[in-house]
């Protein structure tokens, strides 16, 4: 059977746990500062106010920065220029970020509305290797928690030994050329590895 209503989903969840709806701050405190100065990774959601994107964030340790209690920026290096995140946010600002640290089963989730800038200052906080992110991303802060580590320990995200083999997996160029339909090189992943590394930034 189909749910359709929130009070049908409390008929079936229950009402949240105490710890739950009060870990909620509207802020960015000294715990979430020195998340941030661990977090090479994120997750960003935006939606043009009907579909939907999640896009990956990575670079070293201090990925996104905290500007002040309420504002946390995001670099956006070059990429592929299909820019759907940053489009989305031109049309409806309001995103979700996921930022994760290796080996720490927990998640910081933030909710804000996101403003995108090319000022040199703020570009500059990011230099890497004498180079400038193209755009960088300002999320004004609203709602910010932690996430539990039950789906990490679920899935044994950190555990090696639970991984699969790359070969277990048909190669980026096989897929892409299967979903494009398209004749793209059929370059190994360490190939392909060492073909973006020289275009990081």
């Amino acid at each position: 059977m189909q749910i359709t209503t929130e009070a049908a989903l409390r008929a079936i969840y229950g009402e949240p746990m105490e710890i739950a709806a009060a870990k909620e701050i509207d802020h960015l405190d000294r715990h979430c500062r020195r998340w941030f100065e661990l977090s090479p990774f994120a997750l960003i959601a935006t939606s043009d106010g009907a579909k939907l994107d999640v896009s990956p964030k990575g670079d070293a340790p201090g990925l996104c920065k905290v500007e002040d209690d309420k504002h946390l920026l995001v670099p956006d290096w070059p990429g592929n220029n299909r820019i759907d995140g940053l489009t989305n946010i031109v049309r409806h600002p309001h995103v979700g970020l996921l930022s994760l640290i290796p080996n720490v089963k927990e998640t910081l989730r933030v909710n804000g509305v996101a403003s995108i800038h090319d000022d040199e200052p703020l570009r500059a906080l990011f230099e890497t290797k004498g180079r400038l992110p193209i755009t960088v991303l300002r999320i004004a802060v609203e709602e910010v928690f932690l996430h539990c580590s039950r789906s990490f320990l679920r899935a044994r995200m950190w555990a090696p030994e639970s991984w699969p083999q790359r070969d277990e997996l048909p190669s980026m160029g096989e897929m892409i050329r299967d979903h494009s339909r398209k004749d793209v090189p059929q370059l190994t992943p360490d190939e392909l590895d060492r073909r973006y590394a020289d275009r990081l930034y």
